[in-house]
């Protein structure tokens, strides 16, 4: 059984209103990782950029907007599952995607397969080094 879960979307870069490019982005889960997705956006000329954050917020964004910070997504429309908007900024760079819902949907059907929502167990590794950590801890 694998522990992860890949896939490839194009999306459109959306310089401006009348400007957009098709970039291919893949998409990551890994059951070790179970609350993140990560998108490693692959241009021409440049080193791969990954982005990695909550599933939860990938998953919201389909039906409404989500995120505070520097991840938002949300709907093209909010009468019908179509499109949807995902922004990414850095200090005052930001970067706005489209893409079909319905490949964000089977991945995210796929990762939750593999990991339900609401299931996801901090790995084995952490757990262990935090008992570690608090078993020889000097007693104040």
């Amino acid at each position: 059984m694998t522990d992860t879960v890949q896939a490839e979307v194009i999306m459109s870069f959306v310089v401006s209103d009348e400007l957009a490019f098709r970039i291919p982005v893949e998409l990551d889960f890994a059951s070790a990782d179970p609350f993140a997705v990560r998108l490693t956006f692959d241009l021409p000329g440049d080193a791969p950029v990954t982005w990695a954050f909550g599933r939860e917020l990938l998953l919201d964004g389909l039906s409404r907007p989500s995120g505070e910070g520097d991840v938002r997504i949300e709907p093209a429309s909010p009468e019908h599952l179509s499109d949807v908007f995902i922004s990414l900024q850095v200090g005052s760079e930001r970067a706005l995607f489209r893409v079909s819902a319905a490949p964000l949907v089977a991945f995210l059907d796929r990762t939750d397969r593999l990991v339900p929502l609401g299931k996801e167990e901090v790995c084995d590794t952490l757990e262990a080094v935090l008992d570690r950590i608090l078993t020889e801890a000097p007693a104040g």
